[in-house]
C-alpha cells in the first residue's frame, strides 16, 4: 500500500468568519494556515479565497494570486485551487482561478445537488455580516449546478494546463458521471476521487455508505483510481479513521468542520492534521511527502504552475 496522502482544505467557502474566529479570511492568513498545514503533515493544500473586509467568498483570481506565490515561496506543499468556489457563482467564475493560475491539482464537481446550508442556522445564531445568514437561509432552494454542460466546460478549459484533479463525489451517481468522462477520455489515469460524506444534499456517512462508494468506485475504475474521503463535520475524524484503515488518503481542514471535537473549536487547519496524522501512524501507516504525492497522483510539478 502507497503512503497516505493526507489534504488539508484551509478556508472553503460554506463556514462563515462569524462561526468560528480561527478561519482563515485574508490572503496572509490563509498562507500561514496552509504553511502550518503542510509542516503538520499535509502533502496537498485545498484553497479558496476570501474577502478580507467580510470573508465573503471570492473567486476571482487576482485574490488568490497573493497567497498562492506566498505559499508556494515558504513550502513544497502541493497547492490545489478550488472550481467548486461558492453557492450563487456561475462555472465560469468558478473555473477561472485554475484557468489562470494552472495549479498542479484543481477540484472537480462531478454532478449537481441539494446543498442544505440552513441547519447551521440551527447552532449559529449571531452574525457579523448580513451575508451570512441570508447564504444559509437560501440553500433552502439552492442547487448546487454541476451539468454535464459545465463539467465538459471546466475539463476542457483546465486539461490544456496539464493539471490534476481532486474529484469530488458527494454520492453514487457522481461516481458515474466521472466513469462517463473517463470513457470519453476527458479525464486520465490515475484519478484522485474524493468521495464526500455528511453534507445534506449528499450521501450519509454511516460506515455502509462509505462501503458502497468504495465498492462503487472499485467496481467502475478498478485499480486506476487513488481513493480518499472528507468527513463533514461531526463525521470527519470517524470517516477518516474508518477509510485510512481500508487503503484511503484522507481529507481534513476547517472547510469541512470547524471542531477537533465534540464542542471544541480547531484553533487551526493544522490541529485537525496532526489529529488524522495521529490515527494514520496509529494504524501503522505512513504520510506521504509532497513529493511522494506527486509521484502517487502523477503531478506536473510545482515549477510547471502559473504562479
Amino acid at each position: 500500500m502507497s503512503k497516505v496522502i493526507i489534504t488539508c482544505a484551509i478556508t472553503g467557502g460554506i463556514h462563515t468568519p462569524s462561526m468560528s474566529p480561527y478561519l482563515p479570511v485574508t490572503a496572509q492568513e490563509i498562507a500561514d494556515s496552509a504553511v502550518e498545514a503542510a509542516e503538520a503533515g499535509a502533502a496537498i493544500v485545498h484553497l479558496h479565497a476570501r474577502n478580507p473586509e467580510d470573508g465573503r467568498p471570492d473567486q476571482r483570481p487576482e485574490a488568490f494570486e497573493p497567497f498562492l506565490r506566498d505559499i508556494k515561496r515558504r513550502s513544497g506543499v502541493v497547492l490545489n485551487i478550488t472550481t467548486g468556489g461558492a453557492p450563487g457563482m456561475t462555472v465560469e467564475e468558478r473555473v477561472k482561478p485554475a484557468q489562470v493560475w494552472k495549479p498542479e491539482v484543481a477540484s472537480m464537481n462531478m454532478g449537481s445537488m441539494n446543498f442544505g446550508l440552513f441547519p447551521m442556522l440551527k447552532r449559529f445564531k449571531e452574525f457579523k455580516h448580513d451575508w451570512e445568514p441570508a447564504m444559509l437561509e437560501a440553500s433552502h432552494d439552492y442547487i448546487f449546478r454541476n451539468t454535464y454542460s459545465d463539467i465538459r466546460y471546466c475539463l476542457e478549459t483546465l486539461n490544456e494546463s496539464g493539471a490534476r484533479y481532486e474529484f469530488e463525489c458527494y454520492d453514487t451517481s457522481h461516481l458515474h458521471n466521472l466513469h462517463y468522462f473517463y470513457r470519453e477520455g476527458l479525464v486520465k489515469a490515475p484519478l484522485f476521487i474524493q468521495t464526500v460524506f455528511g453534507l445534506l444534499g449528499g450521501i450519509g456517512a454511516h460506515p455502509e455508505e462509505v462501503l458502497h462508494m468504495k465498492r462503487t468506485a472499485d467496481r467502475l475504475f478498478g485499480d486506476a483510481y487513488n481513493w480518499s474521503v472528507l468527513g463533514a463535520g461531526a463525521s470527519q475524524m470517524k470517516v477518516a479513521a474508518m477509510a485510512a484503515a481500508m487503503g484511503a488518503h484522507v481529507r481534513v481542514g476547517l472547510e469541512d468542520s470547524l471542531w477537533l471535537g465534540r464542542g471544541h473549536l480547531a484553533k487551526s487547519n493544522a490541529e485537525q492534521v496532526r489529529q488524522v496524522r495521529k490515527i494514520i501512524e496509529g494504524l501503522g501507516l505512513e504520510i506521504a511527502s509532497p513529493a511522494e504525492a506527486r509521484e502517487i497522483l502523477a503531478l506536473k510539478g510545482g515549477d510547471q504552475t502559473g504562479f
